[in-house]
């Protein structure tokens, strides 16, 4: 017998079950947030419902958004159980499930002038977004905004009825503007480096193709936070509704299954106040870049280390790749070797601790994370998590073989093919451009350094070249298992 969850049924939740201790009544919206996904809701939501179960900060209650078509599914699932979500903790000792309350409405996805409309209202103090790092229109090259993407031009000609998040966020701040209100402050908790810096440069770089006094304006008077967020999140599938409904007699149409470890760092800059959230957990620090790069080099690129060979071995869960111990293996000897040397020291932190912590978090069995979420999105990922590390090694003198071969095998998997023959099916927003160019390197590996908008300088480093040629001709040659023998070997 199970409950279909609803805010009427809440008292009739198993005992199991924890649930708000707040009225949702009580609650007026704060933050507007793009991007409710299965991260959002298993991570800021987490800590806001954790907050309102304080008995604070209830005017900061969350209302979704978002731009595309395919975010209309998620909004339809949740208003049928009137925005609440089932987050399902779990390791390897441990089993929860909690609903949480924190969102109280969701705007229909692509209805910009509603969106706007939303944003025009003063009770909206913080605009949040995960967007992942493919939504951020940035140059993988370089890094920086790309002004030239013709989503951004057409936004940049029509400020009235703009079709990307940064075109909405820009026409909601006009509005402010115009009507004497405080500007929002923005704050990107998305998984990439300076994501507060990156979401300026958007914002602020469509302004400026608009109006050079509305782009000033913009730079000085919004903030842009950079934050550091983590939480293992894998997707929703029919497995996880089916254990909530077995093990918890919960009935929730999109539940969030995730790890019990989260962490957020943030820095103290707001333009109109913000939720005490120092009070569940949150670190506010004067700069979050040491704790990002930890972040992304040591769990990021972790996770691109082993997803690849994995994903080339027909290993489907994250778990099971840690259980295999070549995967394991290479993982814990490019981290030490090379990633972790890269690394700058973290206030009151053990990187080696911190790495242990990252091992021990993807060994977890219950959650069900898939090698195949890992290996997603390579053509946005890498230049972010992986090839900054490898340009550092570079820079001083040291070899990169570990990341060389990490690199070899992301392009040996966009080929589209495992070890078996099994077809890999299309993983990646440029998937047709990145199996026709896997395909050239089989012959010629300099073809896959040649993607500049990936590789940048580290496509042009001889010694680079020269260690991903060999590597890859080993895993087109013996395949990943002999040439990860080899490897560790030494």
């Amino acid at each position: 017998m199970t409950t279909k969850l609803s805010l009427s049924n809440l008292a009739s939740l198993p005992a199991t079950v924890a649930r708000p201790r707040y009225g949702r009544e009580n609650l007026k919206a704060g933050i507007l947030h793009f991007g409710v996904g299965n991260f959002h809701r298993a991570h800021q939501a987490v800590y806001l419902d954790d907050l309102f179960n304080l008995g604070l900060g209830h005017d900061w209650a969350l209302v979704g958004a978002g731009v595309f078509e395919g975010e209309k599914a998620g909004r339809e699932k949740l208003a049928r159980q009137d925005w609440l979500t089932t987050v399902v903790e779990q390791d390897e000792g441990h089993m929860s499930a909690r609903v949480t309350g924190a969102m109280i409405d969701f705007l229909t996805p692509g209805n910009a002038a509603a969106i706007i409309e939303k944003l025009a209202d003063p009770g909206i103090k913080i605009v949040s977004l995960t967007i992942t790092e493919g939504g951020y229109f940035i140059d993988p090259a370089s890094g920086r905004f790309d002004p030239t993407h013709p989503d951004i031009v057409a936004d940049a000609k029509d400020v009235a009825a703009p079709r990307t998040v940064f075109g909405i966020i820009l026409a909601g701040l006009v509005r402010r503007r115009a009507d004497g209100i405080v500007p929002f402050t923005v704050m990107s908790c998305d998984n990439i480096p300076h994501n507060g810096r990156v979401t300026a440069d958007g914002v602020v770089g469509l302004a400026r193709l608009v109006d050079e006094d509305l782009a000033a304006w913009v730079r000085d008077t919004v903030a842009f936070p950079n934050a550091m967020v983590d939480r293992i999140t894998p997707a929703t599938s029919e497995r996880e509704r089916k254990i909530l409904a077995d093990d918890f007699g919960v009935e929730d149409a999109w539940p969030v299954f995730c790890e019990p470890f989260r962490q957020w760092v943030l820095e103290d800059r707001f333009t109109d106040g913000r939720p005490p959230l120092e009070k569940v957990g949150v670190q506010f620090v004067p700069d979050v870049s040491p704790y990002e790069q930890m972040k992304i080099r040591i769990l990021n690129g972790g996770h691109a280390a082993i997803a690849y060979p994995a994903g080339l071995m027909d290993i489907h869960f994250v778990h099971e790749a840690m259980a295999e111990p070549l995967v394991r293996g290479f993982l814990e000897k490019v981290e030490r070797e090379e990633i972790i040397p890269t690394v700058p020291p973290v206030p009151d932190t053990s990187l080696q601790d911190y790495y242990q912590l990252i091992e021990k978090r993807f060994s977890n069995p219950k959650i069900g994370d898939t090698v195949r979420r890992l290996c997603l999105d390579g053509s946005n990922r890498q230049p972010k998590f992986i090839i900054p590390t490898i340009a550092d090694r570079l820079k001083a003198g040291k070899d990169a073989a570990g990341l060389a071969l990490e690199s070899a095998l992301w392009c040996r998997y966009c080929f589209g093919t495992t070890d078996s023959g099994a077809v890999i099916e299309p993983n990646d927003p440029n998937w047709d451009r990145m199996q026709a160019t896997s395909a050239k390197a089989k012959d010629d590996p300099s073809a896959w350094l040649a993607m500049e908008d990936i590789y940048g300088e580290v496509g042009r480093s001889a010694s680079f070249a020269a260690a991903f040629a060999k590597a890859l001709d080993a895993l087109w040659k013996d395949g990943a298992r002999a040439t990860l023998t080899r490897y560790l070997a030494g």
